[in-house]
């Protein structure tokens, strides 16, 4: 039997949305049937580009799709997801799923409500070599993380935290499976009003310990994930899509192998992952509480970088 199509639309036709009209339109598995933006000229050059209907208002989307892709600026994703789920309408939600937890767990019993699917868009967690670390953690000892970009004017809505390190953060809190105990964190405010650099360090109940550094202010990109678990280093790029397990054997030998990764596009394989959950109504790889968990750490963390701040400004007006 022929899988139906799914209606899909996208709501926010901005430079990330034009991506997901672009893996939708691409999917044999959807039938992309409109781009939504504010700006009645944008959602017209992308409708146009992805042959589409352009819609001004994702309201009108009520009976016209049966999934949506929500790529608004953070601070309309609550009010927007809200409306498209009580409208019977599953969403992925671009990450962070909503501005604040309360916002996010909101969403999250929203969809249960009404009994809609969200996805949380933590896009890194389909990186082909995330999904094969996935399947190699035991038991996790110590992260270090780093996640450096060049300056854009993407995104400066929100602070580093929210924008980049919350990737690491979701992907952390996943293979520990547990809350952090304790959170130490530093940040600066070197080009914009928010924090662009942060160092955290997230201690959890078993004893892992993660080290994390975003910053958006780097002058060269890096993605790049260490994990050491009981006679195992794990590293991985989550750029290049590749890794390497190093494991000491009884003899103490070390060996050294390549993750064998089979590398694809992160963005598509979310998309397949979010059109099976639309079909099947299974709990999404990256559910909406789980979106709440990470921000509810990242909520954690800012207010760490504030209390860090204080200090440092005593101390400068001491000295």
């Amino acid at each position: 039997m022929t899988e139906q199509k799914i209606r899909l639309a996208v709501v926010g036709a901005g430079a990330f949305g034009r991506n997901h009209l672009r893996v939708i339109r691409q999917s044999p598995r959807a039938d992309l049937v409109a781009a939504v933006d504010i700006d009645p000229a944008r959602a017209g050059e992308a409708a146009r580009e992805f042959g589409c209907e352009a819609l001004a208002d994702w309201r009108d989307l009520a009976g016209r799709a049966d999934a949506a892709v929500v790529a608004v600026p953070t601070d309309r994703h609550a009010e927007t997801g809200a409306g498209l789920l009580e409208c019977g309408i599953d969403v992925l939600m671009e990450k962070p799923i909503a501005a604040t937890a309360a916002a996010a767990r909101m969403l999250t019993g929203c969809a249960e409500r009404h009994g809609r699917v969200l996805q949380a868009g933590h896009l890194e967690r389909f990186n082909p070599a995330v999904l094969l670390l996935e399947q190699q953690v035991t038991v996790p000892l110590f992260f270090e993380i780093h996640r450096l970009s060049e300056f854009t004017a993407r995104s400066l809505d929100i602070d580093v935290v929210m924008d980049l390190m919350i990737h690491d953060i979701d992907i952390v809190l996943a293979l520990t499976r547990q809350t952090p105990a304790e959170i130490r964190a530093a940040g600066l405010r070197l080009l914009t009003g928010k924090v662009d650099i942060a160092n955290v360090r997230l201690a959890f109940p078993g004893g892992c310990i993660a080290n994390l550094t975003a910053s958006r202010v780097s002058v060269e990109r890096i993605r790049k994930l260490r994990l050491f678990q009981p006679h195992q280093y794990l590293s991985i790029d989550y750029s290049r899509q590749d890794g390497v397990v190093c494991s000491v054997g009884a003899d103490r030998r070390i060996d050294f192998r390549p993750l064998a990764v089979a590398r694809d596009e992160p963005l598509r394989l979310q998309l397949e992952s979010f059109l099976d959950r639309v079909h099947d109504r299974a709990r999404p790889h990256v559910d909406g509480a789980a979106g709440a968990a990470a921000i509810e750490v990242a909520e954690a963390i800012l207010d760490k970088i504030e209390e860090h701040a204080e200090l440092v400004a005593a101390a400068i007006a001491a000295h």
